[in-house]
């Protein structure tokens, strides 16, 4: 096991061992114990009570964070002529289709997210082999594929995330940065959280939310109570 730095072993022991914090007292804290030189990213886990090898207990969603999450998302438009303008005005990093699938084909996958229309979509097909595993893949349910573009492209800009339950039971997902201010970690958080207990699977049973942690990319996770979110 790794060992602990004076800066790492300081953040921990502010952090009370076996104590469920609230939302609001977490995100407090967890601008306390972040102590990296540069802009931590502030993560979300939530352990959820389902079966993610079963169809009926996959959860899936999107969600706009009300504050944004701090990072400047990267997207590339794959769309028709047509569309092109529209993608531009609306802030796409990348704008264009066949040029970009070849780039793609050849392994380049410096983005955060592609949207694309429906029409396109059988051009993507048989990138899924290198887009699949980045989680790239445009799709419908996540508002990827569509013929708004524009307005889809806005939103992932503005703080649009999507996110889904790994093999292990925990989502996984970005919500600020540790130069937010604590109300807007705690907003950010709260409406992550709301949204995943909204799509809560009819076939899941007992607990849904088992354990919540935030935590800073170089500092130690702090659990929050589930019943105080």
């Amino acid at each position: 096991m790794a060992k602990l730095t004076k800066k790492q072993k300081e953040a921990a022991a502010k952090i009370e061992k076996n104590k469920l914090y609230s939302l609001k007292d977490a995100s407090a804290l967890i601008k306390e114990v972040a102590s990296a030189k540069f802009d931590e990213s502030v993560d979300i886990a939530v352990k959820l009570g389902v079966d993610p090898r079963k169809a009926n207990q996959m959860v899936r969603g999107v969600v706009s964070l009300p504050h944004g999450t701090g990072k400047d998302v990267r997207v590339l438009a794959l769309v028709t002529p047509d569309k092109e303008a529209e993608a531009k005005a609306a802030g796409a990093d990348h704008v264009g289709l066949d040029d970009y699938l070849q780039k793609i084909k050849d392994g380049w996958t410096d983005v955060d997210v592609i949207i694309t229309m429906p029409a396109v979509m059988g051009k993507l097909g048989p990138l899924g082999r290198i887009l699949g595993p980045r989680g790239l893949m445009p799709n419908p349910k996540t508002g990827t594929v569509t013929m708004e573009v524009g307005k889809a492209v806005e939103e992932v800009k503005s703080g649009k995330i999507d996110f889904k339950v790994d093999k292990t039971g925990i989502v996984h997902a970005g919500i600020g940065k540790v130069s937010f201010d604590a109300q807007k970690i705690q907003e950010n958080a709260h409406e992550i959280i709301q949204t995943l207990i909204k799509l809560k699977p009819t076939a899941a049973k007992g607990t849904y939310i088992k354990s919540i942690h935030i935590s800073a990319t170089m500092s130690p996770a702090i659990a929050l109570d589930p019943k105080a979110v």
